[in-house]
């Protein structure tokens, strides 16, 4: 693999110095927790690495327009070049000790996502794409490699993901899901990030979600489909500010959507 360049090497540079301020925050006793509007609860940990990512691009691209979860912006607001950010996917998990959180960066251009980086140190894991450049994860044992999609064809066959079924009853329909859940051979709640870069290294098939921002998904879109798959919204159009994602290996979506449809 060659040793990544340009905006690809920034993005892989943030993701460690935002997994420096995770890690050293992550379990903290002084550990500050509030609650957004919408109730989702966002530590003292989530601001600090959104702040030291923006400060970083502010030095790097300035010229880039920035969104982040904490932070805000307007994700349609730009029409050239902008960077979405999460800075911690996962904040339930990361306040409770459950290892599976990451930061998710990604550069939009035009309207299409370029690049994503996926950063989970808990976990020992990172994944990231590029366009033209393929996807990629890095093991526990911090060896790297190429990651593509599952061959399944079969629904009956596919292992499906979702991040919480209660969500479909608010959001979307729980009996849409699991009518995707029944016509599947295995079906387990991996949840937020995780699911879809399984997804795209092939170790699961499918994962949908009823309810998205443009920064959860912005960077899985150009991993799963830099991975060989297809990432759409429910509604089978191929973008990351739908409100809603379907990642596949790409064999299986056309059946998928079917079957989600309200």
């Amino acid at each position: 693999m060659n040793e990544p360049t340009g905006d690809l090497a920034l993005a892989l540079t943030i993701a460690d110095t935002a997994d420096r301020i995770t890690m050293l925050r992550a379990g903290a006793a002084d550990l500050r927790v509030e609650a957004k509007p919408d109730r989702t609860p966002v530590s003292d940990a989530d601001l600090a690495v959104e702040d030291a990512i923006r400060a970083v691009l502010a030095a790097r691209r300035p010229q880039d327009a920035v969104i982040g979860e904490e932070r805000g912006g307007d994700p349609s607001a730009d029409a050239g070049r902008a960077w979405l950010l999460d800075p911690i996917d996962g904040t339930k998990n990361f306040l409770r000790g459950v290892p599976v959180w990451a930061t998710l960066i990604a550069l939009v251009e035009e309207g299409e996502p370029a690049i994503g980086v996926i950063s989970a140190p808990a976990l020992r894991r990172r994944w990231w794409a590029a366009t033209g450049v393929g996807a990629h994860t890095r093991d526990p044992d911090g060896t790297s490699r190429a990651i593509t999609v599952s061959g399944v064809s079969n629904l009956a066959d596919a292992y499906l993901s979702t991040t919480d079924l209660g969500s479909w009853t608010k959001y979307r329909s729980r009996k849409s899901y699991l009518s995707l859940v029944d016509a599947t051979w295995e079906s387990r709640a991996f949840g937020d990030f995780w699911q879809h870069c399984l997804v795209a290294e092939g170790a699961i098939d499918l994962a949908a979600e009823p309810i998205i921002n443009p920064w959860d998904v912005a960077a899985i879109q150009v991993l799963v489909q830099q991975a060989g798959g297809r990432f759409t919204d429910l509604d089978g159009v191929a973008r990351y500010d739908g409100g809603t994602a379907l990642s596949s290996n790409g064999l299986l979506h056309d059946a998928a959507l079917a079957l989600l449809q309200p």
